[in-house]
């Protein structure tokens, strides 16, 4: 079995910045990557808004960049997936595949999955203006006119955001009421870039043979009539899924599923934390994952250290 001082799941920003902290540590780190190598940015075009790169950087070119950093000190990278954690006792047990790890601290970064339409030219337009991250992305949509999608206050609050970049900003809802809150929502009706259309579904995102949005497809659910709708972006508004599922029933979450923490990264198990958007749903910004992640990994030493290891 693979005994370790320290695991990592995931390997985003916060991963990545946890590997690099306790690899110079000399603690031998194991990086498991997880589904979704790189996490959010590895799906970013250009990134303006990371400290450090005045020209902004391509999100893969960064994610590259901080793990071949934090090999350099040692940290090592598994492509694997961790499918079930006992962190009833130390050494806690990861079982990634049909293999067993034993691990004396364990950080969690595995971060959120946006969610997604499912619509079929979705996935290729994916930082060719579908976005799931206004403050990410609004920027590259200056004067344009684009679309949010979504009916709770993460949509009111990127479409909000974005008035500050459009002409015009039209929220797409499927239903004719809204799950945002009161104040949220009169806040948005009350912006003049934001106009509104209910019970209307986004079937398809166009042009993907051009490598940008030009269009939505829309369909209006009373009686059922199909047009196309130009527009210059299309942002998601419709929540992340935090992926925590094998540690439900052993550390706390909120009722959206996101790991509960104290002091930010502290989870309730001594020589757990938790860095990054499984535990983030306020900022969700590569730089404030990075943050936790150095956190993360300062108190494991800590920890170590304490426990005489």
């Amino acid at each position: 079995m693979d005994r370790r001082d320290v695991v990592i799941i995931g390997s985003g920003c916060a991963g990545h910045t946890a590997a690099l902290y306790t690899a110079r540590a000399k603690l031998n780190p194991l990086v498991l990557e997880g589904h979704e190598p790189g996490g959010q940015l590895s799906l970013t075009t250009l990134v303006e808004n990371f400290p450090g790169f005045p020209d902004g950087i391509q999100g893969p070119e960064l994610i590259a960049n901080m793990r071949r950093q934090a090999e350099r000190f040692g940290a090592e990278y598994k492509l694997a997936h961790v499918t079930a954690a006992d962190l009833s006792k130390r050494p806690f047990t990861l079982q990634v595949g049909k293999d067993a790890v034993e691990t004396q601290t364990l950080i969690i970064a595995s971060g959120a999955s946006a969610r997604w339409l499912g619509l079929p030219n979705e996935q290729a337009l994916i930082g060719h203006g579908v976005s799931s991250c206004a403050t990410c992305d609004g920027f590259f949509f200056s004067g344009k006119e684009i679309s949010v999608i979504g009916g709770g206050d993460s949509a009111m609050e990127e479409a909000l955001f974005l008035t500050r970049f459009a002409t015009k900003v039209t929220l797409i809802h499927r239903r004719e009421e809204f799950r945002a809150s009161k104040i949220m929502l009169e806040r948005a009706q009350k912006n003049e870039k934001i106009q509104f259309l209910t019970n209307t579904i986004v079937e398809d995102v166009y042009d993907a043979s051009q490598r940008e949005v030009t269009g939505l497809k829309l369909r209006e659910v009373n009686n059922g009539k199909s047009w196309n709708f130009p527009t210059s972006a299309m942002f998601l508004g419709i929540g992340h899924i935090p992926n925590a599922k094998i540690f439900e029933g052993q550390l706390d979450t909120d009722q959206d599923g996101y790991l509960e923490t104290t002091n930010f990264i502290f989870t309730k198990v001594p020589g757990v934390y938790a860095c990054g958007d499984v535990q983030d749903r306020r900022y969700r910004q590569a730089i404030t994952a990075a943050g936790s992640g150095c956190m993360a990994a300062l108190e494991v030493e800590k920890f170590l250290e304490d426990q005489g290891h």
